[in-house]
């Protein structure tokens, strides 16, 4: 799905939430029952800029980019400069965490939880590293490389944007930026890490079962 049509589709959502808690009538009742939406999705291949990010670890220019058939944008979520493509699982939950009781700092770490649980799974150590948000690979020591990158917007306790878990991803894309600001640690994938092709659908499964255990919520289709 082409990253554009995706991030309005998220803010349709994340406004009709906002609207909600606002008080507008129409708005409530077609979230009655709901604490908000789980989007799955691969994206074309797409550079983002987080709004606290910098613009020399975006490495090469918008039409070179243009040249890979790579897309750009500057937006509105936390952190730095990341890539998403094909191979990759980008959710993108919008959810209003006063209805599931948690705070944000909470949220960002259920969301890193899922994804450690989820390596488990497929027998592999993963872990959180002090000061860098997402999830890594032998995070205190000089090999130390990102498999999942997360960054988040809030307002009024309702979320967008998310989580890039690199699963068949094309690691190549990620040589043209310093991945999340950081010019001193790799990249790494779920078929790099098993040396396999792995099913997608399965990991979009395996993903949504952990995010459901770790936010206590059931989601659903």
């Amino acid at each position: 799905m082409g990253y554009s049509e995706c991030w309005d589709y998220q803010r349709l959502l994340f406004e009709r939430m906002l609207a909600a808690k606002a008080g507008d009538a129409e708005a409530r009742a077609q979230i009655e029952r709901e604490a908000g939406w789980l989007l799955l999705v691969e994206h074309n291949p797409v550079y983002t800029l987080g709004k606290s990010g910098k613009d020399e670890n975006m490495l090469v220019s918008e039409s070179y980019l243009r040249s890979i058939g790579a897309e750009f944008f500057h937006i509105d979520r936390g952190g730095d400069v990341t890539f998403h493509g094909p191979g990759q699982v980008v959710g993108y939950p919008i959810l209003d965490l006063e209805r599931i009781g948690i705070g944000l700092r909470d949220y960002i770490d259920a969301l890193e939880g899922a994804v450690i649980d989820l390596c488990r799974e497929w027998g592999i150590e993963a872990g959180r590293v002090a000061g860098a948000s997402g999830v890594w690979i032998e995070g205190d020591s000089p090999r130390a490389r990102k498999i999942c990158a997360i960054g988040v917007r809030s307002s009024r306790y309702v979320t967008m944007h998310g989580f890039a878990l690199n699963v068949n991803t094309d690691l190549r894309y990620f040589s043209h930026i310093n991945p999340c600001g950081f010019v001193d640690r790799g990249v790494t994938s779920l078929r790099k890490e098993l040396g396999h092709e792995v099913d997608m659908e399965l990991v979009k499964s395996q993903i949504v079962k952990h995010l459901s255990e770790k936010l206590k919520i059931e989601i659903y289709k």
